[in-house]
């Protein structure tokens, strides 16, 4: 737990104090690149753009967006921006070169960092708002555009103000007001089209402080940035809170493949492991499961006593690949398969679930994995409030509602949605369905808009019927739609995956039936599936790897 010195009890107050205390130490770096930066050049720079933002005439409260690949420099723009007092607006590098110049108009910014191919690219967005993210410096649209200008004076003007340098008693970041809009999080859209989350300062400390208090972390600590710093999860625990205390991150920049997460993870050896279920899964899927189904391990594992040791050699190998350094892996952003999540709680390994969302950037239940409940992504943190609204809460399904320090602002721009998510009482609605037991763990059930409803009118979860299909067959992914009232499982299997368990696709697409029956046979009756229907490609998702299951029917 770390104890914040007097006066820094605050988002502000904590990034200025570990940029002075930390100043020679490496702060970020780019993955398989010389790319580094102290906190001394995170400062100069951060002071520099500084000038450029005073120059072109922003002020505090002035939204400046970023969209780009996660890199040291994204988080420099980031940095720049925030501790100025603008409104920063993350944009997915993974969305459209049409929703960029939607998101950009539809925020208001004044300022843009960006990559060479999206400035290119854009046809609405003016050129002369626009700076590289891969330099920090203007695109060099035209030699009298306001940018140009601006970095043409640059070096003078910073000569001018730190004629010694920047030292860390020039690192100043001004307060602010807890309830102030600090970022506007425009979400990937599972569900529908983007919508702007306002995401006030008290939420982003709070999120950060919770973490501060939960890991044991020093600045000696290492971490690796995996996931996108356009989404919160990614934002606030593989950037902001490693950032805060003083610990060197390390970016990706890349497709985190399990291939090169494993690479990466084995170089870096960070602390703490930040992931979305989906690179875990298919690493135990194609890893793990393979080798427990060979024939001498299953005899190996009928043996008494042998289990527990196959499973202790197991789970070591396991924390060896992921680095053998880390404290605990959290997962979140998604459901997790009941298979994995048995498995990995059978074999004892370190990790853990959250649940959250960006509207509430994105903190709402949490447990340390000793404590740690099998089927449940934790209990409400920190300063939140939850509950379920059923007559029955520890039976019957009902909608997550939550409130408290982490919950947003509302929707930009959109009222009326706005107060369709927080009602008069401050309860925010998930749209999530779940259940709670006595001790306050939470478990998931679904989506409140993805629930179908049985021909005898049976309330029947895609989720749970997914999951269960998931861990009877080796598949990668499935979604559940209805037709006519009847139950379909959309089903895709890769051909790694029907290679490490033996099968052509002939074979799997021959034997389909059988694999309804076997499925069918762990479903209750009012959720029979009528068929199986194979994709012959992997489903859309969403950047933070969601099923955009809308799109399906």
């Amino acid at each position: 737990m770390t104890q914040f010195p007097d006066g820094q009890n605050t988002i502000m107050g904590l990034l200025q104090y570990i940029t002075r205390s930390e100043w020679d130490r490496i702060a970020f770096c780019d993955y398989n690149t010389d790319v580094k930066f102290s906190h001394k050049e995170v400062s100069e720079h951060i002071s520099r753009l500084h000038i450029v933002f005073a120059q072109y005439g922003i002020v505090r409260g002035d939204k400046i967006a970023i969209c780009d690949k996660n890199s040291s420099n994204w988080a420099v723009c980031f940095l720049a921006a925030f501790t100025y007092g603008a409104v920063v607006v993350p944009i997915l590098a993974d969305f459209s070169v049409e929703q960029v110049e939607g998101i950009v108009e539809h925020s208001d910014s004044k300022l843009l960092f960006t990559n060479k191919s999206v400035y290119d690219a854009c046809e609405k967005i003016d050129k002369d708002m626009m700076i590289d993210t891969k330099t920090m410096c203007a695109f060099l649209s035209s030699s009298d555009s306001p940018l140009s200008s601006i970095y043409n004076q640059l070096d003078g003007l910073f000569q001018q103000k730190f004629p010694n340098g920047v030292n860390p008693e020039n690192v100043v970041f001004e307060e602010v007001d807890p309830e102030g809009l600090a970022v506007i999080s425009y979400t990937s859209g599972s569900t529908g089209n983007p919508k702007g989350v306002m995401i006030p300062y008290r939420a982003i400390w709070s999120n950060t402080s919770f973490a501060h208090k939960l890991f044991d972390l020093t600045p000696e600590d290492k971490f690796l940035s995996l996931l996108p710093l356009a989404h919160m999860f990614g934002f606030a625990f593989d950037f902001i809170f490693p950032y805060s205390l003083g610990g060197t991150i390390t970016f990706l920049t890349k497709i985190p493949s399990p291939k090169i997460v494993l690479k990466a993870l084995n170089e870096v050896r960070p602390s703490l492991i930040i992931s979305v279920p989906l690179i875990i899964e298919k690493i135990i899927k194609g890893k793990v499961f393979p080798e427990l189904r060979n024939p001498k391990i299953r005899l190996l594992l009928k043996i008494p006593g042998m289990k527990t040791l196959i499973y202790k050699r197991i789970c070591k190998q396991l924390c060896d690949a992921f680095g053998g350094n880390f404290q605990v892996v959290i997962l979140g952003g998604a459901a997790v398969s009941r298979e994995v999540d048995d498995f990995l709680h059978e074999i004892k390994f370190p990790y853990t679930i959250g649940y959250g969302m960006t509207e509430c950037a994105p903190l709402i239940c949490y447990e340390d994995y000793a404590k740690f409940a099998i089927g449940s992504c934790g209990k409400v943190v920190d300063g939140m409030e939850l509950k379920i609204l059923s007559d029955d809460p520890k039976h019957i399904s009902g909608e997550i509602v939550c409130r408290g320090v982490n919950v947003m602002l509302g929707y930009y721009k959109n009222e009326q949605l706005t107060k369709e998510t927080i009602d008069e009482d401050g309860w925010l609605h998930t749209g999530d369905l779940g259940t709670i037991d006595d001790e306050g763990n939470l478990f998931i059930n679904g989506r409140q808009k993805n629930m179908l409803l049985g021909a005898n009118g049976q309330n029947i979860y895609p989720e749970e019927v997914e999951s269960k299909i998931l861990s009877v067959l080796a598949i990668d992914e499935t979604v559940l739609v209805q037709r006519d009232q009847k139950l379909v499982a959309l089903i895709y299997v890769s051909d790694a995956t029907l290679e490490v368990n033996g099968l052509t696709r002939e074979q799997f697409i021959a034997n389909l039936d059988e694999y309804k029956k076997r499925v069918n046979a762990e479903l209750p009756k009012f959720a029979q599936l009528v068929a199986l229907e194979l994709r012959d490609t992997e489903f859309e998702k969403t950047p933070k790897r969601n099923i955009k299951r809308f799109l399906y029917k």
